[in-house]
């Protein structure tokens, strides 16, 4: 029997053959994208929804933002910061005037805007709070992720992430999420920072108890004690405002930035803190070749015009809402939990289906998102996704889960 390849497969071996298998993505090949939809080569449309893990928030190949990287990348891109250029100081003011932070420290991935931190805190600690050389902790949560550096990997709490990659640095103690006297128990003398995510997003969309931020914010104050949010994936309008911590109208000593501040171009992150905070650093401490170039700068100052002028916020928190209110009010027998906030949404399926499958089945009916822990199904689009959109997705997701809940029934049926 004859079979023939696809050119979507052809191309699928080609990329096994040669890179590293540190991913395992859906049989999608993309080659073109705009707003809320991929394309492959041979015209098949898919509706992305889960945006690049919220680097995509602003949708694929926005006009605005993809005309400022042309005239910027035609102008001055890439000089290092071993001299100015003239597109920094505009971005640094407006993304501290948006956080309402005042000084910013810009990198590229999200998480080297953690190990920004991580850095900032333990020497803070050291120089102002008084902590013997080497010897600060800083307070994190289970099921946290802040990425895959050796740092980050070492207090996390999935076994995968650790395997095979130790020895680890210390200095970290994990406490359960959403756990304010937890919290307070886990802090001593040696305490510089709290590190948290304000809705743990990997560790499957998991929203902390109302009024937790708050208690946060008093606990950290209350023991000098630095409250450093992991914004990465959070922040820039997913959640409905502008910050997750926004929600609960709280200001941490530091915020990590990623993700969306890109636009969906470049990697851009940034570690934005007080003055406090900020000023342990001199000349020679931290760094990096292309963090806060004049491209990147370009693009994420014209990211955060977006967001503000577009209401992109807002545009997440009632689409969000009307969203959830459907996948409950459904009640649907494979859905065990609907959790999220504005369009960070995670649909928990019951134990008896595998959210990994329904993933891939998705990919059939032309909507393409990941699972995530918990079995999970992730539903965060574009913050320009419209209504319609977001509705097919829906559809196709109670499909797919009508399809999955027949087929587990049939056994029980015929026996």
């Amino acid at each position: 029997m004859v079979t023939t390849m696809t050119p979507a497969g052809h191309y699928i071996e080609r990329e096994a053959a040669r890179c590293a298998r540190n991913y395992a993505p859906l049989p999608v090949v993309a080659a073109r994208a705009a707003g809320c939809t991929i394309w492959d080569a041979e015209g098949n449309r898919w509706l992305d929804m889960m945006s690049g893990y919220s680097a995509v928030s602003f949708g694929h190949a926005h006009p605005r933002l993809t005309r400022a990287l042309c005239e910027q990348a035609s102008t001055l891109a890439v000089t290092s910061r071993a001299i100015h250029s003239d597109q920094l100081a505009p971005f640094a003011e407006a993304l501290t005037a948006l956080v309402g932070l005042p000084r910013v420290l810009p990198m590229n991935t999200g998480v080297e805007a953690v190990e920004t931190a991580i850095k900032a805190a333990r020497k803070w600690a050291a120089l102002v709070k008084g902590v013997p050389e080497a010897r600060a902790q800083i307070v994190v949560c289970e099921g946290n992720f802040h990425g895959r550096t050796t740092t980050v990997i070492g207090f996390s709490s999935h076994a995968q992430y650790r395997f095979g990659f130790g020895p680890f640095d210390g200095g970290f103690v994990a406490i359960p999420f959403g756990d304010a006297a937890a919290l307070e128990a886990a802090i001593n003398s040696h305490t510089a920072a709290f590190l948290f995510e304000p809705i743990q997003g990997e560790g499957g969309i998991n929203v902390p108890p109302a009024g937790w931020l708050r208690a946060v914010r008093e606990i950290c104050s209350r023991h000098r004690v630095l409250m450093i949010a992991d914004e990465v994936q959070t922040g820039l309008g997913r959640t409905g405002a502008v910050l997750a911590c926004d929600h609960e109208q709280v200001r941490p000593d530091g915020l990590c930035l990623g993700k969306a501040l890109g636009g969906g171009l470049l990697p851009v992150s940034a570690f934005v803190a007080t003055e406090e905070l900020m000023g342990v650093f001199q000349p020679g401490d931290h760094g990096s070749t292309f963090g806060g170039n004049a491209l990147a700068a370009r693009v994420a100052r014209e990211a955060l015009a977006v967001l503000i002028e577009d209401k992109l916020p807002e545009r997440a928190a009632a689409l969000g809402t009307a969203a959830r209110a459907r996948l409950q009010a459904r009640r649907h027998p494979a859905i065990a939990d609907v959790r999220g906030r504005g369009l960070l949404i995670g649909v928990e399926l019951r134990r008896e289906l595998d959210a990994a499958a329904v993933v891939n089945e998705l990919v059939q009916h032309g909507v393409i998102t990941k699972d995530t822990h918990r079995n999970t199904v992730r539903l965060s689009p574009p913050l320009v996704v419209e209504q319609p959109e977001l509705e097919f997705a829906i559809d196709a997701l109670f499909e797919v889960l009508d399809d999955a809940q027949r087929n587990i029934q049939a056994p029980r049926r015929a026996a």
